[in-house]
């Protein structure tokens, strides 16, 4: 048999974007070259579409699509089946009329699609069809994202790019990345998409909107996907021009039903409203002395008759509490706000509640709120960008997190409760509930902004699907789907993502410390006093004696009584609580030994310097993948992760100069500190540069660096170290208002150039802009010359930290 020369060429010939995501659909011998379909629907056609799409892409020949069966023909097919729910499918592999066929049945024509997707996902993965029969069924009816896009075409905590869906304050003219958009999250069996920032702008309920949401509903429609808009509390007034949004008061619920109605007549599969409000700086009931109860069911009874959901987030915190008070406690918040309120909310409202009880960290307990609703629906909301885990720059694939807590045993009754059965309504027999990511794509090519992080998409719609899927196998699954089944890749790649959240954990705040950035600014760089001396409550409260925050119920906040008393004990005992999330709920002494042997000092400079040792190998172990993957991405990748491990040791020496200096222990490693081969930049020879004090001091080696306001500056300095080939880092600070050039030179002769123009989220000299270049291979002898240029650009300076010189490995 000749096969097409589509087969025959190896994967690493195509340069590849990104925006194929895990639908690329490579060359494949074995699929089914007929099919069947009826149906006239526009997700009927979806279907229709995707199967003609991949099989022309796996083949290179055009399927039939014939009226009688043929042997292999692959028949999808809406059958009324009372063992199977709306959006489950069945594929099956059987003999009909003697011919070996296979079926996709569904009793809807989502499931349709939905089966569809997951044929071809059986496909690609390389495993065998010729006897299937697998039925699936979600786990929750509940399986949405949200986008958190304005409507001048910025996001907020978005790092693909911008809004797909809005620019200039309208719907953008050209939809078809919606699509294209809503089509991935079908694949993933997602439902719903939420539209708009929660921080809502209320100009999205005004009339002469709804045209352009129609137009984003219309893109969606054919994927099965449903939107739903954020909404501002107080649009009753803002937009409906009334004088109160009382949400008792009879005009308020008439305005609420009337815009509501107007919607649904425009879009009859709207899918209903999220809503954030009495937290930070959002109006809400409290206004009118009411409750969130109040809020929510006003909004819910104009929803209900057409079969709309109201999301009301569970995130209300008081962000201006009094941080001197060792009572407070912004953990207890979501908490005390809605336990009281549990049985009072209408039926068609769903209270949205984060995963943990501060704001996504790398390491939280599970929300002591998802085991006291027994009367209430509830979703997790999982955040799918990585806001505080590195934003587009880092690789952290956080599956293993959400696992743990959707693992986590509420001990809501006798038997185990896991908070995933909470949510999905399996626990206390809720009518509805399941599960919202956080997801925030952006117009970048690869849509996240991080080839690697797209995994944490596939991953949050896998695990709505069906949370019993394990970590290795999503990672398996996307692996093989996005880059290649090839063995090696597979090994690599697994190494990488599923021990990146303990990486990152590791090199920003671990042992409950949560993620040590500057919350008060871009939630990216570190900054370890950030959490102190504020209202917003992620306090770590180190200081001279010790650090970790106090939560028991015998000397601190009373966190932990919200907890069954199963959970309560173990975390309220200092002994019985694990090491990994003991400073969360215990204030101790930088000497007290952890379960491990080790003193809390010792074991926060270790994890440092592991969590930036690990970095460093994932992108050594990249480097294997030359020729196994595109060009493109490899490329891509490796840059992301070369930078992240730069910036890993950013994190490293400023947590660790933070706590030698807080704690006045040194390590026992001598590593803290000392570092030899860095040459810092305020002590070489300058001419132009000028030496410039960076604030927080831990941010910049020495806490100083060297700024340029001439129109080229150089600083030198002579190599005495041995003989020998080397690589030369030279850490840079890469200013978000403009494109600094550096140039090297070991002594007349050019060695690298570079451009300082990453889209980092700094226009400071601080850890957010600290950057590293890497010149790789260079032969060093004594006496030998380094000189770094640097050429400002706009209002950038130039800056140099230091240059470290280390053997390569």
């Amino acid at each position: 048999m000749k096969l097409p020369l589509l087969l025959l060429l190896p994967i690493a010939a195509f340069a590849e974007t990104g925006a194929d995501a895990w639908l690329r659909y490579t060359p494949h011998p074995n699929v089914p070259q007929t099919f069947m379909i009826s149906g006239t629907s526009s997700v009927i056609e979806s279907a229709r579409q995707e199967w003609t799409r991949a099989v022309r892409a796996m083949t290179g020949h055009e399927p039939r699509r014939v009226d009688t069966l043929e042997e292999g023909t692959v028949v999808f097919a809406t059958q009324e089946d009372a063992t199977l729910a709306p959006d489950a499918y069945w594929l099956k592999t059987d003999t009909a009329n003697g011919k070996r066929v296979t079926l996709v049945a569904a009793s809807s024509d989502r499931g349709i699609l939905y089966g569809t997707f997951a044929l071809l996902r059986k496909i690609q993965l390389g495993e065998s069809i010729a006897n299937l029969d697998e039925r699936q069924t979600p786990y929750a009816p509940v399986r949405w994202v949200d986008q958190w896009d304005n409507l001048d075409g910025s996001i907020e905590r978005g790092y693909g790019g911008r809004s797909i869906f809005w620019d200039n304050m309208e719907a953008r003219s050209d939809l078809s990345r919606v699509s294209e958009y809503a089509r991935l999250l079908a694949s993933l069996g997602i439902n719903g998409c939420s539209i708009n920032n929660v921080n809502a702008n209320p100009k999205l309920l005004s009339p002469e909107m709804l045209p352009d949401i129609t137009r984003i509903a219309d893109a969606m429609r054919p994927w099965g996907v449903h939107i739903a808009l954020s909404i501002d509390f107080g649009s009753p007034q803002s937009v409906g021009g009334l004088d109160t949004f009382d949400p008792q008061d009879p005009r308020v619920a008439a305005w609420w039903k009337a815009r509501t109605d107007d919607i649904y007549r425009a879009i009859p599969d709207f899918g209903g409203f999220v809503l954030k409000a009495d937290s930070e700086g959002r109006v809400g009931p409290s206004t009118y002395g009411r409750t969130h109860a109040d809020a929510a069911n006003v909004v819910a009874r104009a929803l209900k008759p057409h079969g709309g959901l109201i999301f009301y987030r569970g995130f209300v915190y008081d962000h201006h509490m009094d941080w001197n008070n060792p009572k407070n406690d912004r953990a207890r918040a979501a908490y005390d706000n809605f336990k009281d309120l549990d049985g009072k909310f209408d039926d068609n409202v769903i209270v949205q509640i984060k995963n943990g009880p501060i704001d996504f960290q790398v390491r939280e307990p599970a929300s002591p709120l998802f085991g006291a609703l027994e009367h209430t629906n509830q979703a997790i909301e999982l955040q799918v960008t990585q806001e505080y885990f590195g934003q587009a720059h880092h690789a952290v694939f956080l599956v293993p997190m959400w696992k743990e807590t959707l693992d986590f045993d509420m001990h809501a009754k006798a038997v185990a409760t896991p908070v995933k059965a909470l949510v999905a309504g399996k626990v206390f027999n809720r009518p509805t509930g399941g599960f919202v990511g956080v997801v925030n794509i952006g117009l970048d090519d690869n849509w996240t902004g991080n080839h690697l992080s797209q995994a944490n998409l596939y991953g949050y719609g896998r695990l709505a699907w069906n949370p019993d899927l394990s970590s290795k196998e999503i990672n398996d699954e996307w692996t093989k789907l996005t880059f290649s089944n090839d063995p090696k890749v597979l090994q690599v790649v697994s190494q990488i993502q599923l021990t990146s959240w303990r990486t990152f954990e590791n090199y920003t705040g671990p042992l409950g410390l949560q993620t040590l950035t500057d919350i008060t600014g871009n939630h990216y760089g570190v900054n370890v006093e950030a959490s102190e001396g504020n209202g917003w409550g992620q306090w770590h409260r180190a200081d001279d004696k010790g650090v970790g925050m106090d939560r028991t119920v015998a000397t601190g906040t009373g966190y932990t009584s919200q907890y069954r008393p199963e959970i309560a004990r173990a975390y309220e005992n200092l002994a019985s609580t694990p090491d990994d999330i003991v400073l969360f709920f215990h204030h101790v002494p930088y000497t007290y030994v952890l379960h491990s042997g080790k003193t809390v000092i010792q074991a926060v400079y270790d994890m440092h310097y592991d969590g930036q040792e690990a970095v460093e190998q994932y992108a050594r172990d990249w480097k294997s993948l030359r020729g196994k993957i595109d060009q493109q991405r490899y490329d891509a990748i490796l840059a992301q992760l070369e930078y992240q491990a730069g910036q890993a040791e950013v994190w490293r020496d400023a947590i660790n100069t933070w706590f030698m200096k807080a704690s006045n222990i040194p390590d026992a490693k001598g590593r803290v500190g000392h570092y030899p081969g860095r040459t810092e930049a305020e002590a070489m020879m300058l001419e132009g540069y000028a030496v410039a004090v960076v604030t927080p001091a831990e941010d910049a080696s020495g806490g100083k660096a060297v700024s340029c306001a001439a129109k080229t500056c150089t600083a030198s300095f002579q190599y005495d170290g041995a003989a020998g080939t080397y690589d030369i880092r030279v850490e840079y600070f890469d200013q978000n208002t403009g494109a600094s050039r550096y140039r090297a030179f070991l002594g007349d002769k050019l060695i690298g150039e570079w451009t300082a123009d990453l889209r980092l989220p700094s226009a400071r000299l601080d850890s957010t802009s600290s950057t590293r270049h890497t010149i790789a291979n260079v032969t060093l002898t004594p006496g030998d010359r380094i000189r770094i240029e640097g050429s400002p650009d706009v209002r950038e300076s130039a800056a140099l930290d230091y240059v470290e010189i280390v053997a390569p490995r």
